[in-house]
């Protein structure tokens, strides 16, 4: 079955970090470029980071340059996202997808909320 699983999610205080996973079968991410979006109560999904089919490029959006870190393991079949100095407005529902997304590969993703 074609599908992305995302895990990793939870509820953290301000200024911490988490690691979210993103586990795709292999007819998903080989060669293709993939990405983090986000989901925000009220608001539009977003690309947040997105990553090259061999993992050399990255790039993301200004709200989240220097905190967060997209990676991928081909090998595997996971793409990453490593979230530090999380702040509030970064609670969201996390999803990955490629990049441009397919609107036929959106999973549950996964919730992050930031929170004192």
């Amino acid at each position: 079955q074609v599908q992305l699983v995302e895990s990793g999610g939870g509820l953290v205080q301000p200024g911490g970090s988490l690691r979210l996973s993103c586990a795709a079968s292999g007819i998903i991410s080989r060669g293709n470029a993939m990405g983090w979006y986000r989901q925000a109560p009220g608001k539009e999904r977003e690309l947040v980071a997105g990553i090259s089919s061999g993992g050399a490029n990255t790039n993301y959006v200004d709200a989240v340059k220097g905190r967060f870190t997209i990676s991928r393991d081909n090998a595997k079949n996971t793409v990453y996202l490593q979230m530090n100095s999380l702040k509030p407005e970064d609670t969201a529902v996390y999803y990955c997808n490629r990049k441009p997304a397919s609107m036929f590969l959106w999973g549950q993703g996964t919730q992050v909320t930031v929170s004192s």
